[in-house]
């Protein structure tokens, strides 16, 4: 029987969650990745197993609580348990001040962010708190932490992440089951792109930076394996800000 974690990431078809599902396939941890996309889905799928990984694609929408809960019982049913949970499913939504706002907006926001992390820790903590042990990574932002102009939305909906987070943690806590985040800053994915359609406005964003870069996902998925393994055994409820200093100030 394999002694390997099983590993479940949502929103691992790009960015942040493929680099994350990329380097626990390296581990030759247990994968299960899920996005919406199915074609790129199962492609994924297929470079993790030549990594050395067990792997499988699970189509799942976070915000439909149906797919979740199959995401999850496909997991259970294909490798028997739960050990690491990572929630990167995300969008930053349209950028817009809060007088140009609609409810559609709203909810094309926090049905991803929010809706779909609580279902996905909801499903997860039910397999992690049954079997006695487990660990959930949720993916925050240096936003979950501070405002910004024109993207209050993300902004709002990543300080919800990490409230649930911490609410989550002490609910699973006497399970033995553990929840954190990591919230990184400004990391060269195609997110950042959108938001700094320029190459100005992305510099600009950079000088904020204390070390003048922006984080490659191969540094927040470190930070994330991190988290989930036991060597953060004593870790629950916390955010982890990996954003080169930007919140140090």
């Amino acid at each position: 029987m394999s002694t390997q974690p099983v590993v479940l990431i949502t929103g691992a078809l790009t960015g942040i969650g493929r680099a994350i599902a990329l380097a626990y396939a390296r581990d030759k941890a247990r994968v299960v990745v899920s996005g919406r996309r199915d074609e790129a889905g199962r492609a994924l799928a297929d470079e993790l197993r030549e990594l050395g990984a067990e792997a499988e694609y699970v189509h799942a929408d976070v915000s439909q609580e149906d797919e979740v809960h199959t995401l999850v019982e496909h997991t259970l049913a294909r490798f028997g348990r739960l050990d690491i949970a990572v929630n990167a499913a995300g969008t930053e939504g349209e950028a817009g001040p809060i007088t140009e706002l609609t409810p559609e907006r709203y909810t094309a926001v926090f049905d991803a962010n929010v809706l779909g992390t609580l279902l996905a820790m909801k499903h997860e903590l039910r397999a992690m708190t049954a079997q006695g042990s487990g660990s959930i990574v949720n993916i925050s932002s240096t936003m979950g932490s501070r405002g910004a102009p024109n993207v209050s939305l993300y902004v709002a909906s990543k300080h919800a992440v990490e409230g649930l987070t911490k609410s989550a943690a002490l609910e699973a806590a006497p399970f033995g089951v553990r929840v954190n985040a990591v919230a990184p800053g400004p990391v060269q994915t195609a997110m950042l792109d959108r938001f700094t359609p320029n190459p100005e406005r992305k510099a600009a964003l950079l000088a904020g930076v204390p070390l003048k870069r922006a984080g490659n996902p191969e540094e927040i998925a470190d930070a994330v394996r991190f988290v989930g393994s036991e060597q953060a055994s004593f870790m629950t409820g916390e955010i982890l800000r990996v954003n080169g200093g930007r919140t140090a100030a």
